[in-house]
Formats: C-alpha cells, sequence, structure tokens
C-alpha cells in the first residue's frame, strides 16, 4: 500500500542512469516464459531494456547474470506444447539466459478448473525455483523477483471476469503490479503494444490456438465483450488499469484496517482455532466485519476462499448472538457465550477449546470428559468439611466412568454469584440468574499463561513451570485442560493438577462450581487436586 510519495515516483520515476543492479549479481530474477508474445517481449525486455522491478529504484537495467528463465510445459496441446518449449530453448540460448523447464500433469484436478490448475502449478514452480537459486547463491530470498509478462490486456479481461461472475474490491483490483516477491513490470503495455515491439525488433513468437476458443471464458471477454466496450472508449485497457490500481490500493487500506481491528479482538488463538469477542465484531463497520470474517477465516483454513453467502452467515450469527455453520473446508463457526469461534476439523479432534456451560460437560483429550455442576453448601454446615465429604463419595461411587479428578470452585470468587445466603432460597430454580448462566473456557496450555496455585498464598507462578513440576511430558502438555474465566481470561484450575488459590472454596463459601474429569471407557485409578 504506496504513500503519496511512493505513488508519485511510481507515476514519474527518476532515471537512475546506472547499468549495473544495485540488488546484486547473486539475486536471482525468474522470468516465467511461455513463448506467447508477452512472455516473449519480457524476456527480450530484461535483455535489453530497463524494466521496474518495484525494489524503489523505478526502471532500471538487470544485471544478465541475474536473468533466469523458467518454462512450463504443461502438455496439453500435444505436439504444440512441445513446438513451445522448442522455442523457448532456443530463444534462451540466442540471449544467452538460462532455462529451467518444467513438466506438469492434469490427470487430477481435485475440483480445480485447469487454468486455475495450470496457474498454482506455475507460481509454485516459480517459488520452488526461485528457492532453489537463492540457497546455491546465499541471496535472500525477500530480494529476489518472479516477472510474469501480464498486461493491461490481461488486466481489462480479469476485471470483467471477475465482475461477471461476481466479486468484490479485491477481485475487481484485478492483477496486481506486485504480490509480495512476484512482480508484473509490464502491466502498463497493451497486448498490441508488445507485439508490434517484437515485430519491430525481428522477433517471432508462438501462438496458442485454444486462444480463439470462446468456450473459455476469458476468451469470450477477449473477444466479444472488450471490443464492443473499446467501441465506447479506444483508451479502455489504461481506464481500467487506472480503475485496478484505484480498487487495489483503496482494497489494502481496508484490509490494513481490518486486520487492526480483528487483533483487538481475539480473544484466543492456537492452530485450527481462533476466537473472537462477538460484541467487537458485531460494533465494526459492516464493510471492515466481513474483512475481519475473511481474515479470521485464514488464519485457521489459509488454502480455502469464503464466498460472499458464508461471511453474511457468519455474520448473521454474530447478530443474532447464537447459531452455528459448516464453513468450506469443514471449519465450524460457532456463535456462544458471547464468542464466535472458527475451528478447523484438526483442532476439533486434539483437545476441545471452548465453552462449558454451567451444568455441563465436553469431551477432552485422551478419552476423558470434563463435567460442571452447581453445588450448594447445605445451611449450618462448613463448607471445607463439605467438600472434604462430597469428594470421598463421589469417588466411592461403584460403576460408572472413574472420575480421574475433581476440583471445587467458588461461584461467587467467579462473579457468578453473592455470598449472601439469604439471596436465594434452597430450591435451585431460585438459584441467582447470574449463576444459571455461568459458563467457563476451556482450552489448552499458551506460552505466558501464570496463575496463583492453591498453597502458595497469592504467589504467582507460570503455568509452565507447573506442568513441569507436574512431571508432565512437553508433548502431551497440550492436550492438558485449562479452565479459564474466559478465552485469554484468568486460569481457573489445571485440570487434574492444581487448583488457583484466588477461586478456591472457603469458609464463606455458599455456592460452588464442581468440576470434574472422568475416564471414558478407561480403568483408570482416581486422584484428588
Amino acid at each position: 500500500m504506496p504513500t503519496v510519495a511512493q505513488h508519485f515516483a511510481r507515476l514519474h520515476p527518476v532515471a537512475s542512469g546506472r547499468a549495473s543492479d544495485a540488488a546484486g549479481p547473486g539475486v536471482p530474477v525468474v522470468l516465467m516464459v511461455s513463448g506467447g508474445a508477452d512472455s516473449t517481449a519480457l524476456l527480450v525486455m530484461a535483455c535489453s531494456s530497463k524494466l521496474d522491478l518495484c525494489d524503489g529504484r523505478g526502471p532500471a537495467r538487470i544485471a544478465r547474470e541475474r536473468l533466469h528463465v523458467l518454462h512450463i510445459n504443461h502438455h496439453l496441446r500435444g505436439a504444440a506444447s512441445d513446438g513451445d518449449e522448442q522455442f523457448v530453448r532456443d530463444l534462451c540460448e540466442r540471449l544467452g539466459v538460462p532455462l529451467c523447464v518444467e513438466h506438469a500433469s492434469f490427470s487430477q484436478l481435485d475440483g480445480h478448473n485447469l487454468e486455475a490448475a495450470a496457474r498454482e502449478v506455475r507460481y509454485a514452480a516459480a517459488r520452488r525455483y526461485v528457492r532453489e537459486l537463492c540457497e546455491q547463491t546465499g541471496a535472500p530470498r525477500a530480494s529476489a523477483r518472479i516477472l510474469t509478462a501480464h498486461t493491461a490486456s490481461d488486466r481489462t479481461e480479469t476485471f470483467f471476469m471477475n465482475a461477471i461472475k461476481g466479486s468484490g474490491p479485491a477481485g475487481l483490483s484485478s492483477i496486481p503490479r506486485r504480490r509480495n516477491i512476484i512482480v508484473r513490470p509490464l502491466i502498463d503495455y497493451t497486448h498490441e503494444e508488445l507485439c508490434r515491439y517484437l515485430e519491430v525488433a525481428g522477433i517471432g513468437w508462438r501462438e496458442d490456438e485454444t486462444n480463439s476458443d470462446t468456450s473459455y471464458l476469458r476468451n469470450f471477454i477477449r473477444h466479444r465483450v472488450v471490443p464492443v466496450a473499446a467501441e465506447r472508449n479506444a483508451n479502455l485497457e489504461r481506464a481500467i488499469g487506472s480503475t485496478c490500481d484505484i480498487l487495489g490500493e483503496e482494497d489494502a487500506f481496508m484490509s490494513q484496517l481490518a486486520a487492526t481491528a480483528l487483533r483487538a479482538c481475539v480473544r484466543r488463538e492456537q492452530e485450527g482455532l481462533i476466537v473472537l469477542d462477538a460484541a467487537r465484531l458485531a460494533s465494526a463497520e459492516i464493510a471492515i466485519a466481513r474483512r475481519m470474517v475473511r481474515l479470521a477465516y485464514r488464519r485457521v483454513a489459509p488454502e480455502e476462499r469464503l464466498e460472499m453467502r458464508h461471511v453474511e452467515a457468519v455474520l448473521a450469527c454474530v447478530a443474532e448472538g447464537k447459531g452455528s455453520l459448516s464453513l468450506p473446508g469443514g471449519i465450524d463457526a460457532r456463535m456462544e457465550f458471547g464468542t464466535l469461534s472458527l475451528r478447523s476439523m484438526q483442532a476439533r479432534e486434539q483437545l476441545v477449546a471452548g465453552w462449558l456451560g454451567v451444568p455441563g460437560s465436553m469431551p477432552l483429550a485422551n478419552h476423558a470428559v470434563l463435567e460442571a455442576n452447581i453445588v450448594r453448601i447445605p445451611a449450618g454446615t462448613s463448607p471445607l468439611e463439605f467438600v472434604q465429604t462430597d469428594q470421598a463419595s463421589l469417588l466411592e461411587v461403584p460403576g460408572g466412568a472413574p472420575v480421574m479428578s475433581v476440583a471445587y470452585v467458588d461461584a461467587a470468587a467467579l462473579g457468578y454469584a453473592e455470598r449472601d445466603p439469604g439471596r436465594f432460597s434452597s430450591d435451585a430454580a431460585d438459584l441467582p440468574a447470574e449463576v444459571l448462566n455461568a459458563r467457563l473456557w476451556v482450552d489448552g496450555p499458551v506460552a505466558g499463561d501464570i496463575m496463583c496455585p492453591l498453597g502458595m498464598h497469592g504467589r504467582s507462578k507460570k503455568v509452565s513451570d507447573i506442568l513441569g513440576a507436574a512431571r508432565v511430558p512437553v508433548a502431551e502438555r497440550a492436550n492438558v485442560p485449562v479452565v479459564r474465566t474466559a478465552p485469554g481470561g484468568a486460569v481457573v484450575w489445571v485440570g487434574g493438577i492444581r487448583l488457583d488459590d484466588r477461586f478456591k472454596c472457603t469458609s464463606a463459601s455458599k455456592l460452588l462450581i464442581k468440576l470434574v474429569i472422568r475416564a471414558v471407557g478407561s480403568a483408570e485409578g482416581a486422584s484428588d487436586r
């Protein structure tokens, strides 16, 4: 996202006047050359003219030793594909540029259309080639460049394609000038201008006969839509190019705003899981909220893409304050207790992170289940004696799932009740409303977690140190349930290991939340915590 100074520097670059390349001869520039007119012109210009690599120097000559050509033979047109490969080989030999040829097969498309699959193969091969070249020379990968021959004509076609299919600003901004190390230095040239350039230079190129097949959407746009639009604006491709630049820059700015808003909204994040503050998300402007949902989704499913209908469905759940749905890639979106959680299938197979209602239960890792119930201290009974008796009776119950661990948490310490015994009757139905709405967040240990362990008189300690003292193997710590007041909130109980002193049962306790871990289908013995 350029600043004003950077924007106008691109429009009016200052010529460096230097033939040498400031990036150094070891930093590779990979040209993706198919043999068509546009990529052939890219190769010739890279060898003889100045190109803008978006490295801050403006148009400049590229040191010849930096140049490398990558050609992908897709084998989609039989002998014609082999002819393209031979043409590129001959041209690279004539210009003295090293060439790498890779061969692709499309027997399995995995649900992608052929054009998309071929594009993925090309870019994957280019990134792999750059990585290999950087390893050989020791050059930083961020300084390398992958150059494609996309033109203003390609940009116009993509703009219309996305408009026809339905798209937001990201799609309508079409092909960007740069994305990371991928640069498109010919984006301001039209296809016709590059053809004339090659004709003047006396250099031929390869024609793909499938380019005339209007059953493909891009070709339909090229041969049927663009000529009609150009009747109204002879400068159509440059006009649309300017529109794409504006849309792209504004889209980048909006994405930056959304990323900032999302950071303030995240309550919990781990591999395959992200939990958002629903109130913050609901209060965001709708344009920003949509982007926040897309960004959050991408963190748990980076290879998947959301359609607008999915985004709107998620935000509808947020607005209503409840609901769940399944998103592409098997992502579970769930709105409950004021948070929106997005969870992958892999995360659901591990320790379940989420809200535990009281009363309620939830499955844990290693064939265990965590239960939560409300317990009232009988009138005239010592809370501490009651806990000892209740715990002993719980562990002695024959049959059923064995109890692995139990903890008693003061409901008032959690903010779900007052210590006034006269506020409610002996009937559970008359419990305070805040107790009936009680819930706790359960997930795994997070780096930096601290608590005030029971028995340490208010002194804090890292949860990682507590797990180490309990001799829990590092490989198994991710599956230790940590009960919290909320996502990212105070640690209440490290399940089966230690209760936090701030939430313990005291002589003043009247209502308790009893937490029990049971082994499901296991004969393990019980232990007290």
